[in-house]
């Protein structure tokens, strides 16, 4: 980026992931600005930012951890800030968005990601940059844009290069909700495609919500039964089996985010049962909670693959079958595009809706 431009832009971050914002930066050849973000004695959140932003355009890099309220207050207190000190424009970095994966009603509950989106806009944040959001869908809870970019090149190019024979490869699905990912990737690489059914499917897909409430007896005319509405079944899952041949091949699956990697653990153990000589997970989240690495370490997974867009290094070191890929380039070249207004369709290429 050249001088004149960069003059007008500011990199500041949280402490979700600072190594992350300094390689960011470190691309781009900027510094990364003077702010500073820490808690008092009662546990609020204080934030001061030491250089001028007045008229500048300001990339907030703050990412979800496994403190995800502390990073999203953060976050919105940085934002706030900055437009309160007259900043041009605040671009919201957050390459893994807490909260994502409740972006769907269930039972009494909330859409809890919308609250989320609602909140960003009110804090003056004027773009969204964030990678591979649970469901795309998200983007339309914000009144802002929002570019969700795509980390499957990366992990492409390391199955390609990294995976010895991954020709004699099968992209598996863990569990029929992965499927659309699984295709995509099976057919960037010319290779075959397996999906795991059964007991340890996604669990937030099995939770109840109001459509499963019966509703009160009707005497309409319409109902010839003397029932009534008829009860849904509930539903009663078979055991875990494997749709597809993994037999003395190496079988890769693939989701976009590892958090409790129990389900991932049984999927592994069902593809070493069905004759797998290797196995990989691939993913673009890697938030490993609680006895994760742990977990792993001891499965019949060979290696667990993610992107550093979540910092994991504390995990890396209890367990050695993770290994990370570095996605810096890929975010500091969205932002030198937005900064410089240039279209980001190169950023898209290539990439179809099952992504």
């Amino acid at each position: 980026m050249d001088s004149t431009s960069a003059s007008d832009i500011v990199i500041i971050h949280g402490n979700s992931h600072p190594d992350l914002a300094n390689l960011v930066a470190e691309r781009m050849g900027v510094k990364s600005g003077g702010c500073s973000v820490f808690h008092k004695t009662n546990r609020e959140t204080m934030v001061e930012i030491g250089d001028s932003v007045r008229g500048k355009d300001i990339y907030i890099i703050q990412t979800g951890t496994k403190d995800a309220n502390n990073n999203i207050m953060e976050l919105l207190i940085m934002a706030y800030a900055c437009k309160t000190s007259s900043a041009r424009s605040i671009v919201g970095v957050i390459p893994y968005l807490p909260y994502s994966k409740q972006c769907k009603m269930r039972k009494r509950g909330c859409i809890v990601s919308k609250l989320l989106a609602k909140m960003m806009c009110t804090s003056g944040l004027t773009h969204i940059i964030t990678m591979d959001l649970h469901q795309k869908e998200i983007q339309g809870f914000f009144d802002i844009p929002v570019d969700n970019l795509r980390a499957s090149p990366f992990l492409l190019q390391y199955i390609q290069e990294s995976i010895p024979d991954y020709r004699n490869s099968v992209i598996v699905a863990r569990n029929p909700n992965s499927a659309k990912k699984a295709t995509s990737y099976a057919e960037r690489l010319r290779l075959g495609i397996g999906v795991i059914h059964g007991e340890h499917k996604e669990a937030e897909s099995d939770q109840v919500d109001g459509r499963y409430s019966p509703p009160p007896n009707s005497r309409a005319r319409t109902i010839s039964v003397s029932v009534g509405v008829p009860e849904h079944p509930q539903k009663v899952k078979p055991p875990l089996n494997l749709v597809g041949d993994v037999n003395g091949r190496i079988a890769i699956m693939v989701d976009d985010l590892i958090d409790d990697v129990q389900s991932f653990v049984a999927a592994a153990d069902v593809l070493k049962e069905n004759g797998a000589c290797k196995i990989y997970v691939l993913a673009t989240h890697g938030l490993l909670s609680s006895d994760a690495p742990r977990l792993i370490e001891e499965s019949a997974i060979d290696e667990v693959v993610v992107t550093n867009t979540i910092p994991h290094e504390v995990q890396k070191l209890q367990c050695h079958k993770i290994k990370t890929i570095d996605i810096s380039i890929l975010i500091a070249e969205a932002i030198r595009r937005i900064h410089n207004k240039e279209s980001m369709s190169y950023l898209f290429r290539n990439v179809t809706l099952e992504d």
